[in-house]
């Protein structure tokens, strides 16, 4: 698949994983709000590390350059 994720876009989405994880450690989530959360940070997490965003492409949006 083509790229379609840009720098800022990607650490973004790495910046949100981190806040998550923070929330997370320290104990301000609910069990429930850190299931749904947890799976929201790992799907940003493998999009940004991969750079192509599944919800992108039907949509046709790219946020990369070039």
């Amino acid at each position: 698949m083509k790229a379609n994720i840009g720098l800022l876009d990607r650490i973004v989405r790495i910046g949100l994983v981190a806040l998550l994880a923070v929330l997370f450690f320290t104990g301000q989530l609910s069990v429930v709000a850190a299931i749904i959360l947890g799976a929201l940070a790992a799907l940003f997490l493998v999009t940004a590390v991969v750079g192509v965003c599944p919800l992108y492409i039907p949509l046709r949006i790219s946020t990369r350059r070039g």
